[in-house]
């Protein structure tokens, strides 16, 4: 009653999959129970035509005399059975005597008990009786089973009474008649009780089967979405799998499937294909840093760590599992850990010398109210300058400090712009030198507008301090690129190093001396709390102009369509 198939391992080109075998609810055309009764059908035709041939050939041979109905009754019991074959379905045993039963237990105790009392041909039937009894054991349940051998053994019994009758040994009779049907009942019994067994452990492995394959979608899921790369290794150094991630790492863009590739099939992984060999060859687990030639001018470090797969059995293969994981990820996880543990400690040192500094300003500022010397005069406006950018750098790292829930508002991104661009622009001072552009048609960005300021001032302060003098040195733009809403500040200044370019964002890190490196990473902080994004680009002016200059954009979550009214565009709060 079960069936078993085999399991294997493939490989998808976008995914990692262990293939285990698919268990799909069975179909009535291909369930076991469906089976048995093709089976049992198929059993009652060949029956059928059996005693439709011995009938014949005796009666054309001339050891039994010609009687047609007997010929017909097996003719009638033939089609009856191709009938049911064709035209009826088997549906599941639930009541003991289903309807069902009649065209096929039923047909055939009425012709073979036919044959059976009347001694067609002189030959003896009783061993037909058992296909009925067989189908409603196998296929029915036990009361049913046990039902049809006690009408076989009445039928026997019977006939054992009226061949007594004709002055046959009575005694011997119904005793062969009862042991036969005695015989049916252990046979009805054992037979259920085996199909009965044989559908519960059918149950349980397809449970169990079920279980597997879920839980490899779990583990193809969690090896997915593994940020290390994992490599399965043969003892020829053939790849039997490997994750999204391993691929990313190795530069594998083909689309060749891994049992087709090998660790020394390309020159840049032959690092690997000794790290597996070492494996193998000491049996123990591995942990090493290694160096891939991906191609030229590209080097990969990695931290690369090795298991071994036991084997199951003596016919299985020992595989190296490869765990490798970028060493540029684990520097800037380090690093950000790092940086966290600085930013607590930095706020924690701004907040008590917030006050010393507030002293000293206004002891500064009493003391050059008295000072009639200049070169006293000088030095008391350099001591208040500095205490001026001391505050400021003190109260942004407060501000950085501050997780505060943001206030999300729908606000009209060129309307809103353009209106701290100009207040901006009259407390700079900067005359011509910056430019509005907004874009060609509306859309609402979902930011709070505080915070929309602090991160415009902080990109058109940036742009000021490296921006040429000429007019148009600094370009504000909106517009609406693929489908969301973009603000971009660009200045003519001259290309970011590389090395620059790699830690814009990051906190305290800048180019200029006097600058406390928090501007831009304020900036990115601000826009994660809203979900918009912040970028840097090399590219040519927004006025269409072909200059050249550093731009940096935000993207904005957009509203294209026109806001409701019970929808609150968002003041402008100071």
């Amino acid at each position: 009653m079960g069936s078993r198939s085999g399991t294997n391992s493939t490989w998808s080109h976008s995914t990692w999959t262990w293939d285990v075998p698919v268990l799909h609810p069975p179909r009535p055309e291909s369930s076991p129970f469906h089976r048995m009764w093709l089976g049992f059908m198929m059993a009652r035709m060949g029956t059928a035509v059996t005693l439709l041939v011995l009938l014949g050939a005796l009666m054309v041979t001339g050891v039994a005399p010609w009687n047609y109905w007997q010929l017909a009754l097996c003719a009638t019991y033939l089609a009856a059975s191709v009938a049911v074959r064709i035209f009826t379905r088997p549906s599941a045993p639930g009541r003991s005597f289903d309807p069902q039963w009649v065209s096929t237990i039923g047909i055939d105790l009425l012709a073979f008990s036919t044959l059976h009392f009347l001694q067609a041909a002189g030959l003896s039937y009783s061993p037909l009786f058992a296909l009925p009894v067989l189908t409603a054991s196998v296929l029915g349940s036990t009361l049913l089973a046990l039902g049809t051998a006690a009408g076989v053994t009445m039928l026997l019994l019977v006939d054992g009474w009226l061949q007594s009758l004709e002055g046959a040994e009575h005694t011997s009779r119904l005793v062969q008649a009862a042991l036969t049907g005695g015989g049916y009942f252990v046979v009805a019994l054992l037979a259920n009780q085996l199909a009965v067994r044989l559908a519960r452990e059918e149950m349980a492995a397809r449970q169990g089967l079920s279980a597997a394959r879920t839980q490899a979608h779990v583990n193809e899921l969690v090896i997915d979405t593994l940020s290390d790369g994992l490599l399965v290794i043969g003892m020829d150094w053939r790849i039997h799998a490997a994750n999204p991630a391993a691929r990313s790492l190795l530069g594998w863009q083909a689309r060749e499937a891994p049992a087709s590739l090998a660790l020394v099939s390309r020159p840049g992984w032959r690092p690997l294909a000794a790290l597996a060999q070492r494996t193998f060859d000491s049996g123990d687990a591995q942990t090493a840093e290694i160096a891939l030639e991906l191609g030229p001018g590209e080097r990969l470090h990695l931290k690369v760590r090795t298991r071994l797969t036991p084997p199951q059995d003596p016919w299985s293969q020992t595989l190296c599992v490869m765990f490798l994981q970028d060493l540029r990820e684990a520097e800037a996880q380090v690093r950000t850990e790092k940086l966290a543990a600085m930013g607590r400690m930095s706020a924690a040192v701004a907040h008590e010398i917030r006050n010393p500094l507030a002293a000293i300003s206004q002891a500064n500022g009493l003391l050059s109210e008295e000072l009639t010397d200049p070169s006293h005069q000088q030095l008391a406006a350099l001591v208040r300058k500095n205490s001026q950018r001391l505050s400021q750098i003190v109260e942004e790292i407060l501000n950085l400090a501050r997780v505060q829930a943001p206030t999300t508002d729908w606000l009209e991104l060129d309307q809103v712009v353009e209106q701290f661009v100009a207040e901006w622009q009259r407390h700079a001072a900067a005359g011509d030198r910056v430019h509005w552009r907004p874009g060609s048609s509306p859309a609402w960005a979902a930011f709070d507008g505080e915070h929309l300021r602090r991160i415009l001032v902080n990109l058109l302060d940036n742009a000021l301090r490296h921006a040429s003098g000429a007019p148009g040195a600094i370009v504000v733009a909106t517009d609406l690129h693929l489908g969301q809403a973009r603000m971009t500040v660009w200045s003519d200044g001259a290309p970011l190093d590389p090395g620059v370019q790699r830690h814009l964002f990051e906190p305290f890190f800048s180019s200029q001396s006097r600058s406390s490196g928090l501007g831009l990473y304020i900036c990115r902080e601000l826009c994660d709390r809203h979900g918009a994004l912040i970028t840097y680009a090399r590219s040519s002016a927004p006025d269409g102009s072909s200059r050249e200059g550093n731009a940096f954009s935000v993207t904005f979550r957009t509203r294209t369509t026109v806001v409701p009214d019970d929808v609150p565009l968002g003041t402008i709060r100071a």
